[in-house]
């Protein structure tokens, strides 16, 4: 019987996945979006025999929940499923009785480490803080086993960012090796990032016959090491290199860094072939970076002839945010919606701070904040020339969204609150609203992609004009992938705004023309004038500041320099009184 079942199986596999089972050595696979990964990976295990040891490194907790489901629910015992961090937490922190937490706020390590402020400004104490939570950050994301072998000023984008870590660097460095060796003596609890730095530099010898590496366009430098290192083992690699999109989090592509036989898998059995070919149009931006590609995507999976599913599906949280209002707070406001990862997380910075503390900073009411470190601001001014220099895009956005909605902010989001389901009751939501990097691994029969990804003329616009430097073609290409990514969620329905690609696009009257409910719903769009901020939540550069004086002394009206520049008018006036312009 047991042998029927296999067979049965195996006759489903495509080519592309038989050549992948009959293979030896070390292997890499490059998998576009839906095509199967998960059951190749269990077919190559069964493959190998019940004698192997085999250990499949999982990206994470959920997926590993799957694997485990899958594998067991096959019979293969001889499987063990594992996260980098699991099998870090496993080696590490019994061993030496650490107590772990989530992470720490910059006001925490400015009170632990004592940072005494530059003059007057009590806030820079807390934002040379925060860099060195990030530099540590970095360090426990490296293979490097010094701090010093690492330079943070090659990992600070912003350009005023960049001026205050190199003033002050001597300070942050310092203060990085304090904040690590107190974490590493166990006087202080630690970060999940810690023990798992620990783990690598313990060089640990994993005793398994075959290592299954999974989602390896998004890697962990310090576990890619600890993977690379296991010269006893076979070595199997999967993931596709359109899909990197964590390279903030200092995540690696090592599909393009290790040299293993290669294979592919470009059959997808999410979507059709129109969501495919859409998918590789905008894979062929790429070349405008004069980068090389060779991309062939192939839709095998069949639309849904009913909608059970419908996502909104945007780049940021400023937008998702503001298309939420839009859908719960014009014409009908009984749509029930979901977000997904909860919609607490979308009015919460990563570091703790509320878009409430914000607001209650706006309308002056002090009293009400809670955050420590917001509440040591002097102005809401100050609050976003702390983002910027901080380089913390979260902070920013919520200082966006507050100068947009104003006073009407509490209203609206008690609306989202009160329409919000839970997870339970997902499958209810009229709408389920997320970011690119919240919906990563999941899928909808219907998927609409707000307008602040990058779009085509935007890309054409900046490769024409400027010299483009290796960090800022890295962070273009990643946002091409946003949008593939965001595209390959689709089971076969989408909607497209036109200016991704241009209102006379195929790709866009191809999409929106197939279903009579999205065409009524971007009709509804462009009834309320949605603006189409392409620089929302950006940094203000050096020659954004001088464009918008430029714009200012030539008499431009408000309304005509925030669409020239991408942004909201109030991020206009704001930056104008910032700057002592206009």
């Amino acid at each position: 019987m047991e042998k029927e079942q296999t067979k049965k199986v195996i006759m489903r596999l495509t080519d592309e996945q038989k050549v992948i089972l009959d293979s030896s050595g070390n292997v890499k696979i490059h998998a576009v979006a839906g095509s199967g990964k998960t059951s190749t990976l269990l077919e190559y295990a069964r493959h190998r025999g019940k004698n192997k040891r085999i250990l499949y490194i999982a990206f994470n907790k959920s997926v590993k929940l799957e694997a485990l489901r899958r594998f067991e629910c096959e019979g293969l015992s001889n499987i063990r499923v594992e996260t980098a961090h699991s099998l870090a937490w496993s080696r590490i922190v019994p061993q030496f009785q650490y107590k772990v937490r989530a992470s720490y706020k910059p006001w925490e390590i400015s009170e632990m480490l004592k940072i005494k402020p530059l003059g007057k400004d009590p806030l820079t104490s807390v934002l040379i803080a925060r860099h060195i939570g990030r530099f540590a950050s970095l360090f426990c994301s490296q293979p490097q086993e010094k701090v010093q072998d690492l330079d943070y000023t090659d990992w600070v984008r912003d350009e005023k960012a960049l001026g205050f870590v190199k003033k002050n660097y001597n300070r942050i460095i310092d203060g990085t090796r304090k904040f690590l060796a107190l974490m590493n003596s166990g006087k202080i609890e630690i970060p999940h990032e810690f023990y798992l730095k620990k783990y690598q530099l313990c060089k640990p010898r994993l005793a398994y016959d075959i290592i299954l590496f999974d989602e390896g366009q998004d890697a962990s430098p310090v576990m890619l090491d600890v993977f690379l290192q296991q010269d006893h083992a076979v070595k199997l690699i999967v993931g596709d290199v359109h899909q990197q999109i964590y390279s903030w989090r200092y995540a690696v592509n090592a599909l393009s860094g290790v040299d293993f036989k290669e294979y592919s898998l470009t059959a997808s059995f999410r979507f059709p072939q129109t969501i495919a070919d859409l998918a590789m149009a905008v894979l062929q931006w790429k070349t405008y970076l004069k980068n090389p590609l060779d991309v062939n995507i192939r839709g095998l999976g069949k639309k849904a002839r009913t909608v059970s599913s419908r996502a909104t599906i945007a780049r940021t949280n400023l937008a998702l945010l503001r298309e939420a209002i839009n859908f719960t707070c014009v014409g009908n406001s009984n749509r029930k919606i979901y977000f997904e990862g909860n919609l607490s997380t979308y009015t919460y910075a990563s570091e703790g701070a509320s878009i409430w503390d914000v607001f209650n900073l706006y309308t002056e009411k002090r009293d009400l904040i809670r955050d420590p470190m917001i509440s040591k601001v002097r102005s809401f001014e100050e609050l976003r020339e702390y983002a910027e220099l901080a380089e913390d895009a979260e902070l920013l956005a919520m200082t966006i969204m507050v100068d947009e909605h104003g006073k009407m902010l509490p209203f609206y989001l008690k609306r989202l609150k009160e329409n919000h389901l839970e997870d339970s009751c997902k499958d209810r939501a009229e709408m389920i609203f997320s970011t690119v990097h919240k919906c990563k691994g999941l899928e909808y029969d219907s998927v609409t992609l707000e307008d602040d990804f990058v779009t085509e003329k935007k890309l054409i616009r900046l490769t024409e004009k400027n010299e483009l430097s290796a960090p800022e073609k890295d962070q273009l290409n990643e946002e091409i992938n946003l949008l593939y990514v965001a595209i390959s969620r689709s089971r076969g329905r989408i909607t497209v705004p036109n200016s991704i690609f241009g209102e006379h696009s195929p790709y866009c009257q191809s999409v929106k023309s197939g279903n009579r409910r999205q065409s009524e719903e971007n009709a509804r769009k462009q009834e309320i004038q949605k603006e189409k901020l392409l620089n929302a939540g950006q940094y203000w550069r050096q020659q954004d500041d001088d464009r918008l004086r430029f714009l200012t002394t030539k008499g431009s009206p408000v309304k005509k320099i925030a669409e020239e520049m991408g942004r909201s008018r109030g991020a206009i006036f704001s930056r104008m009184r910032k700057l002592g312009i206009g």
